[in-house]
């Protein structure tokens, strides 16, 4: 089966092929559907809805703007350690719509919790009472228009119908195309691992483009695994890993409303009973996660808005982690340096000024910069052997990176951005 899909990965070449996905297939315990609730007018699907027949453990980080959508509110009052589904729209962020806004989630929990008790009833041989209080929302496109309620009630009975148990990688792709507003490609990863000598699967699907300014969490991220973990032990994993992946991309400096990034567990997977997050039967599990986590962001930041290039920005060697994370995302951040690498000019001298103006510790002394293999200052001074018409050169790649060395310190990180 072929499945074209505009601007994948290769923007020189505009269809792809499914077989540039990574083969995501079966988490036992997840069920997926796509439909449309006609929220657009080329009704695409619009509406993705993951079930988890059996319950899920789950832990997840939000947005910490001020401005806060009605379905994050309705996220952060949920006291449930186990959830039964997720339920994502596009087109309409229900953000800054007020009461009415809660009042639709509240309304649409309720009934979807309905449904979903009601097939329990015809598939399973033990039902169970759904929730409203085990349903967790994503709502993401347009803001401060009212929450089309209706239409997604309306929808929810063929949602319902048309949930698949078993999946496989166009059902995925169907899934993460389902969550997308304006990127211009879907968003997938997976790694698989162990615990003690248990196989685990984890998968992942991703939206964003625009607004993609790392503050808790970024964009919309939902990653799923058949691991047997409780949602403690997941929130601790996913705090730590948030830190260095979705919190280390940069589009615009914007943070959205309704940002989220959720993990879910299945708990199908027959691993060694786990109490402690450091444990070190997790130290696959947990750089796993990170792997997974690190590619969605990535592929977030390579799809900026008007994205040409995709930069990656090492700092190393700065007094405390902070520093050089300020220092990475005022390089990420500076109108002068985008402009300067999208026009593939090798201007270091704006990388130099937005260091400086990182707040960070500097020596100019024992500063270094690098652009791709190049060297271009070394401990304050121009290198010797220094050609701008090489780096220039380089600069014309698709991928270009940043190195700068503080010298102060031990401490690094790495910011991505477009």
């Amino acid at each position: 089966m072929v499945f074209n899909i505009n601007n994948f990965f290769d923007n020189r070449n505009r269809k792809t092929k499914i077989a540039d996905f990574q083969d995501l297939d079966h988490i036992e315990g997840v069920s997926i559907s796509t439909v449309s609730a006609n929220l657009y007018d080329q009704k695409r699907d619009d509406l993705v809805l993951f079930y988890f027949r059996d319950g899920a453990s789950y832990s997840s980080v939000f947005t910490q703007s001020k401005i806060v959508s009605e379905n994050i509110k309705w996220n952060q009052k949920i006291k449930s350690k186990k959830l039964s589904a997720l339920l994502i729209n596009t087109r309409n962020a229900n953000a800054l719509t007020g009461s009415t806004g809660f009042i639709a989630i509240k309304e649409l929990a309720k009934d979807l919790s309905n449904k979903l008790t009601e097939k329990q009833k015809l598939d399973e041989e033990h039902p169970k009472e759904i929730k409203s209080s085990e349903i967790l929302f994503a709502c993401t496109g347009t803001i401060g228009e009212k929450f089309p309620l209706n239409k997604i009630k309306n929808t929810i009975p063929n949602l319902i119908n048309k949930i698949k148990y078993a999946q496989s990688k166009l059902i995925w792709m169907k899934a993460a195309m389902g969550i997308i507003t304006t990127d211009t490609k879907p968003k997938l990863a997976m790694s698989e691992c162990k615990i003690g000598s248990t196989n685990i699967k984890i998968y992942g699907i991703a939206k964003g483009s625009g607004m993609i300014h790392p503050n808790m969490a970024t964009a919309l991220g939902f990653v799923f695994t058949d691991a047997s973990l409780s949602s403690s032990i997941l929130q601790k994993i996913l705090n730590e890993s948030i830190k260095t992946t979705f919190n280390a991309i940069s589009c615009d400096g914007d943070t959205s409303t309704n940002d989220m990034v959720s993990l879910f567990s299945t708990n199908k997977a027959n691993n060694p009973n786990i109490i402690d997050f450091k444990d070190s039967k997790l130290k696959h599990f947990r750089q796993s996660l990170k792997d997974v986590l690190l590619n969605l962001a990535k592929r977030i930041a390579g799809d900026g808005e008007g994205a040409s290039k995709f930069i990656s920005i090492k700092c190393k060697n700065a007094k405390t982690e902070e520093e050089a994370k300020n220092i990475c995302f005022s390089i990420a951040n500076s109108l002068l340096v985008k402009t300067a690498i999208a026009g593939e000019d090798p201007n270091w001298g704006r990388i130099a000024m937005a260091i400086g103006k990182s707040n960070a510790k500097i020596n100019e002394k024992k500063l270094s910069i690098n652009i791709g293999p190049f060297k271009v200052l070394v401990k304050g001074n121009l290198f010797q052997n220094y050609d701008e018409k090489i780096v220039s050169e380089y600069m014309q790649n698709e991928l270009v990176e940043i190195n700068v060395d503080i010298g102060l310190g031990k401490k690094n990180f790495t910011a991505y951005t477009m």
